[in-house]
């Protein structure tokens, strides 16, 4: 008894689905343009944005060159972009900007569309091809667009890609220092520099250059020391000329002072003459994680920024119902 009840529920629930899938397909595949708007709304308002999607894309066969034409393709790339579909969206509002320059969502479209660049782009070990795109994007919005409302985040999520370029350039550099290789180090990164003299790892850079000239002639043979150490005093001078408060200042002072004394010149005093290296390890460290936690709060600002100007991008159901009736009557 119990299982023949069982297999009943099963069934009523099983003819439920298919009930309701049928229903959808068959609004889905209806050439009843103000019912299927009508529900396209409605799963946009469920938030059952794929569904949503598939109905705006559909409907828009039944809406070209009508009135309603803009706001189902708008809708359409909307739908997509809530959908997390933010290659698929950003085909939408790029086709939506060129067909509709003057529509009132066209705006709104544009930033959605260099937002969706910028969500499609990979971290920094990766390819950055993405990356170039959406920061050209990005920056032909801020010119075309100086004064408007999303400037600001424009603004965020060009810094952020910026920077992920430069710590793209910058750990690529430093791998040659991981590897020891000191001298491909040195040039690695001083060519990061020439490339891009405002790289924010600017600090960083200049301080992994010393280190590397300093530790490619702590290694070389007696005979070539000299030469060498002249190179790392060259270096140092260079970096707490721009850097004089630095943190990694009183690493480099205690170097500056063994290549002092290895060029056999008069040293002020042997102070930090013991201080080993791994003495600064912590320090470098917490310098990383610190950076690390600045990064991750910046991006974390840049989403919140974000989502309160796209909630500004869903006009408001009244307003839609109310645009509706007026075009009826």
């Amino acid at each position: 008894m119990k299982q023949t009840r069982f297999f009943l529920i099963a069934m009523a629930v099983a003819m439920l689905a298919v009930s309701c899938k049928s229903q959808y397909e068959m609004l889905l595949n209806s050439n009843d343009a103000d019912t299927k708007f009508e529900a396209a709304f409605k799963y946009f308002d469920q938030e059952k944005y794929q569904k949503a999607a598939a109905l705006f894309e559909s409907l828009s066969v039944l809406t070209n060159g009508t009135e309603r034409d803009d706001t189902v393709r708008y809708y359409w790339g909307l739908s997509n972009y809530r959908a997390s579909d933010y290659y698929t969206a950003e085909t939408n509002f790029s086709d939506f900007v060129e067909s509709f320059p003057r529509s009132p969502f066209a705006p709104q479209a544009r930033f959605l569309r260099i937002d969706c660049l910028y969500r499609s782009t990979l971290r920094y070990e990766l390819d950055q091809s993405p990356t170039r795109v959406a920061i050209g994007a990005i920056s032909e919005y801020i010119s075309e667009y100086p004064d408007n409302e999303n400037i600001k985040v424009c603004n965020e999520m060009l810094d952020d890609l910026n920077r992920r370029l430069d710590t793209k350039a910058y750990e690529a550099a430093r791998l040659y220092y991981k590897m020891e290789d000191y001298i491909a180090s040195r040039v690695a990164l001083k060519n990061v520099l020439k490339d891009n003299s405002e790289n924010v790892y600017r600090e960083d850079i200049l301080y992994y250059i010393a280190m590397s000239s300093y530790k490619y002639a702590h290694f070389s043979v007696r005979a070539k020391q000299k030469e060498r150490y002249l190179t790392f005093i060259d270096d140092y001078l260079n970096f707490i000329g721009e850097l004089p408060d630095s943190p990694y200042r009183k690493e480099l002072d205690v170097l500056y002072r063994r290549a002092q004394k290895a060029l056999g010149r008069p040293v002020d005093t042997e102070l930090f003459e013991d201080v080993d290296e791994k003495d600064f390890a912590k320090e470098r460290k917490q310098l990383v994680r610190d950076a690390r936690k600045e990064d991750r709060k910046n991006r974390k600002l840049i989403e919140e920024s974000k989502e309160d100007v796209v909630e500004g991008a869903v006009a408001d159901e009244k307003d839609i119902n109310a645009a509706e009736g007026a075009e009826k009557n």
